[in-house]
């Protein structure tokens, strides 16, 4: 009898400390699952976070590039074919010079009257020494960017007080014709806007003469005209209008 008490408590003893031992190893098998279950959770975020700011980086590298690429366009001249300054055209005697890229800027022409021609050899400049040696005009306010050149408060064939020149909208009710100084909006690309002077009108087609296209653009260029209710469209979203000297 003892015999059995003894080995009763013995194996009682003994299972106890079996399940003990395997109560242990369950919950460190549990405690080290959810380690690991967290630290892949942590790791997975860690690479995620690590992706994004590759991409960002890389998108801000991109950008960067591009960026210095467009200044880099828009500053120098990359055609080789052509000078800063060299005559390229001419309308009635007044010479297009070759500007490069669209914001080079060679000092600025002003006249020996002391009448501000522009920065040479933008757009500006050419339309407004177009004027002013072809018209004998000069302009009440002589500076301003392209785009500035159109009052959108002055009606279809109203004065413009700051040009002193008769206005007309795109579209208007008077056909453009030669001479007369066309106006293009601003685009995100080019803030300024755009002016350029009308050298040949048909019944379809207009042509005008231009400064500072681009280093690879062309000093003239042909648009496209359309009637509509008596009125004048020139086929080209970016135009606002056409200004033109009263005493033609």
């Amino acid at each position: 009898m003892i015999v059995f008490l003894v080995f009763g408590k013995i194996t009682k003893n003994f299972l106890n400390d079996i399940i003990s031992k395997l109560l242990n190893k369950s919950i460190k098998k549990c405690i080290f699952a959810n380690i690991r279950h967290k630290k892949y959770y942590e790791f997975r975020k860690y690479i995620i976070r690590m992706k994004i700011k590759y991409f960002a980086y890389i998108i801000i590298t991109i950008i960067f590039v591009i960026s210095i690429g467009i200044w880099v366009f828009r500053k120098f001249n990359l055609n080789n074919d052509f000078y800063v300054g060299q005559p390229i055209d001419s309308l009635n005697g007044v010479v297009v010079y070759y500007n490069g890229g669209v914001d080079n800027v060679s000092g600025r022409n002003i006249t020996s009257d002391n009448y501000n021609i522009g920065l040479q050899y933008q757009c500006v400049e050419f339309v407004k020494r177009y004027y002013y040696e072809y018209l004998n005009h000069k302009m009440p306010d002589s500076y301003g960017h392209a785009k500035d050149f159109f009052d959108h408060t002055v009606k279809d064939g109203q004065i413009n007080t700051q040009r002193n020149l008769i206005q007309y909208t795109n579209p208007s009710f008077t056909k453009p014709q030669a001479d007369d100084l066309l106006i293009f909006g601003a685009t995100l690309s080019n803030g300024y806007g755009h002016v350029a002077i009308i050298s040949n009108v048909t019944d379809s087609v207009i042509e005008i003469v231009q400064q500072n296209p681009g280093a690879f653009g062309k000093s003239r260029v042909k648009f496209g005209i359309k009637t509509k209710d008596n009125r004048y469209y020139i086929d080209n979203k970016r135009i606002l209008g056409w200004l033109r000297k009263k005493s033609r």
